[in-house]
C-alpha cells in the first residue's frame, strides 16, 4: 500500500442553520503518512465526526477533507472505504461467521479472498492460528478486538481509523492491547487517526495529540509537549486525568 496522508482544510460541519447546529468549526490539520495522531476532547467536541469524514461516513458542509492528496468528495465512496481500515470499540464482528471469515471480510468483498493474508494479519494482531475456526462469542473481549484489528489490516490500507478501540476492555487487557498495537504500528507503516478519551493511551501510542473543544482545534502538540503545555485547555485536561 502506498503511504497515504490525510488532510483537513478549513473543515466545518453543521446539521442546521443555527449557530448551535455547528459541530465542527474551521478545522485545519495535516496527518503525514505513517504517523499516528490522537484526537482528544470532551464528549460532543466533534472527534468522531471529524474521524468519520476521512472515510466519507460524514461529508463536510464546509472545507475539504483529502486522503492521499485527493478530496474525499471526488472519490468513489466504496473505493475510499476499502482503502481505509476502521476499528471500533465493540469490534463489530459477525457472530455467525468464523474468526477467519470475519478477518477476511474486506478481501472477500473485493473479490480477492486469501487464506494466506488472513493468517498473516492474525499473526500480526497476536491471534493464535487455532482461533481461526471459532466464533466471536467464543472469544474474550481482548481477542475480539484483535480480530477487529486484523480485519482492518487485511486489505493493507494506507490509513487506519480507530474509534475508542480499547474503551470497553478492563485495564490489564487494555494495557496489553496498547502494547501490542504500539509494536504493530512500529512494523507496519500506517497513517493512524485515533479517537480516545484516555490521555495516557494517546501519549503512549501517538506521535501527536490534537485537542478539540466545541468543534475547534484548541491545541496541536507533539506528545512530548503535552504534559508541560501552558495551554489552558490542555492543562485542565491533564489535571482532570492526573489528579493528586
Amino acid at each position: 500500500m502506498t503511504e497515504t496522508s490525510v488532510g483537513f482544510a478549513d473543515v466545518s460541519y453543521a446539521w442546521g442553520p443555527r449557530e448551535q447546529d455547528r459541530l465542527l468549526r474551521g478545522v485545519s490539520l495535516r496527518l503525514d503518512a505513517g504517523t499516528t495522531t490522537a484526537l482528544l476532547g470532551r464528549s460532543g467536541s466533534g472527534k468522531t465526526t471529524l474521524m468519520r469524514m476521512v472515510n466519507g461516513m460524514v461529508m463536510p458542509t464546509g472545507g475539504t477533507v483529502s486522503v492521499g492528496e485527493r478530496a474525499t468528495s471526488t472519490w468513489d465512496l466504496l473505493d475510499l472505504r476499502r482503502s481505509i481500515g476502521y476499528v471500533i470499540q465493540e469490534s463489530g464482528l459477525f457472530p455467525h461467521w468464523t474468526v477467519a471469515r470475519n478477518v477476511g471480510l474486506a478481501l472477500e468483498l473485493a473479490g480477492r479472498p486469501s487464506a494466506d493474508r488472513v493468517r498473516e494479519v492474525m499473526q500480526l494482531a497476536g491471534l493464535d492460528e487455532g482461533l481461526a475456526d471459532r466464533y466471536s462469542w467464543q472469544l474474550s473481549g481482548g481477542q475480539r478486538q484483535r480480530v477487529g484489528l486484523a480485519r482492518a489490516l487485511a486489505s493493507d490500507p494506507g490509513v487506519m481509523l480507530m474509534d475508542e478501540p480499547f474503551g470497553a476492555l478492563d485495564p490489564m487487557t487494555r494495557a496489553e492491547m496498547q502494547a501490542m498495537l504500539k509494536d504493530l504500528l512500529g512494523r507496519v507503516r500506517k497513517t493512524v487517526l485515533l479517537v480516545t478519551h484516555d490521555l495516557d493511551e494517546a501519549l503512549y501510542l501517538a506521535d501527536r495529540v490534537v485537542f478539540l473543544d466545541h468543534g475547534a482545534v484548541v491545541a496541536d502538540l507533539s506528545v512530548s509537549a503535552v504534559l508541560g503545555s501552558p495551554n489552558e485547555y490542555v492543562k485542565g485536561y491533564v489535571a482532570a486525568v492526573h489528579r493528586g
